[in-house]
């Protein structure tokens, strides 16, 4: 790979020891060349006109401007793709929701102090996000705050809950998935069926994430934990750092979070939650797969199909990134491509 080739980053933290500690992990992956490093918003914004940087990471704890208002600043002027750097701190977690609410792309979690071996963790798993974002289309990211929508009436186009043939509703998303989660989540009517989601992200942060989505939702929504029932008007969010599945008990849907190994390259994976549902529910579910790099889901979603359930998956022109969905519709597995305005429309449709 050539310089040239090499994704640019810049690196914005108000800490020195943070912001060379993260270049010198960075610069070990061939595939990124860390172009400067930056102690605060204004700084960064100077080094973001001379060096032309491919992504930014930020830290959302900084002096005088904090990274929130920064990136609400930042990208209507200069469209490039910013991944949230934070302490895994309740505080911190809800202001890296803010920051990903205002327009940031993804959130890698710092490691806790006494943790040797969480540096080179934490560094792996910001390179894998850098290459995610510098492949994004920056133009479909949500980059508003996200407003209060009105949920579903349950006189909603899915139909009585007693007639709903589908059980069960299993959400996969990557990159750019908060956002389309933010989006369709709010609009469920209360009597909807159970939803399963994961969506990639550290642990805390599932948590904060569940939390923001239950305050804006008619049906609730919380962070999964082992022994959860999957019912109608609840939606669980797979716990970061965790495999969720989903198994039948007595005639009833139960979810299990276990730590594990990571499957196609993700704990919490989509393609563990949706094998999982394809075995415990077969044709009473729908699986939705979301934006995302990679072709976690892709799978699961085939055997998801193959059980008779009803498979989606989010089209080209909405997807921040277009690699999970199109996996899915290359291997067979999505019946149909919807675009986020029409996915709540859609999947409900799918349930009678």
């Amino acid at each position: 790979m050539t310089r040239k080739d090499k994704i640019r980053v810049l690196i914005v933290d108000d800490s020195a020891i943070a912001r060379d500690m993260i270049a010198r992990g960075l610069s070990r992956d061939p595939s990124i060349e860390v172009v400067g490093k930056a102690s605060d918003a204004w700084s960064a914004r100077d080094k973001i006109v001379m060096l032309h940087p491919d992504v930014i990471t930020v830290d959302v704890e900084m002096p005088g401007m904090d990274g929130i208002e920064f990136i609400r600043r930042l990208l209507p002027q200069y469209p490039v793709p910013v991944i949230i750097v934070s302490a895994v701190t309740l505080e911190g977690s809800r202001r890296a929701l803010e920051a990903m609410q205002a327009g940031a792309m993804d959130i890698v979690a710092k490691p806790e102090a006494g943790r040797p071996e969480g540096l080179s963790m934490m560094i792996g798993e910001l390179a894998e996000r850098i290459r995610e974002a510098a492949g994004a289309d920056m133009n479909k990211l949500t980059r508003h705050a996200v407003q209060r929508q009105e949920p579903v009436p349950s006189a909603a186009p899915a139909g009585p809950a007693r007639t709903r043939r589908r059980q069960i509703i299993a959400i996969g998303a990557s990159t750019g998935g908060t956002g389309v989660l933010n989006d369709i989540i709010p609009q469920f009517p209360h009597d909807m069926p159970g939803v399963v989601v994961v969506q990639h992200m550290p642990p805390v942060f599932t948590r904060m994430f569940a939390e923001s989505l239950d305050r804006l939702s008619g049906v609730d929504v919380k962070e999964a934990v082992s022994g959860d029932l999957v019912r109608p008007g609840l939606v669980l969010i797979a716990p970061g750092d965790f495999q969720m599945t989903v198994h039948r008990k007595e005639g009833r849907l139960v979810v299990q979070c276990r730590p594990g190994e990571k499957v196609s390259g993700h704990r919490p994976s989509v393609d563990v939650l949706f094998s999982s549902v394809a075995l415990a529910a077969g044709e009473r579910a729908v699986g939705v797969l979301l934006t995302g790099m990679g072709r976690d889901g892709a799978d699961g979603l085939l055997e998801m199909r193959r059980s008779g359930a009803r498979c989606l998956a989010q089209d080209e022109e909405s997807s921040v990134v277009f690699g999970m969905p199109k996996e899915a519709w290359d291997n067979g597995a999505a019946e149909e491509l919807v675009s986020t305005g029409n996915l709540t429309s859609t999947i409900l449709r799918s349930l009678a």
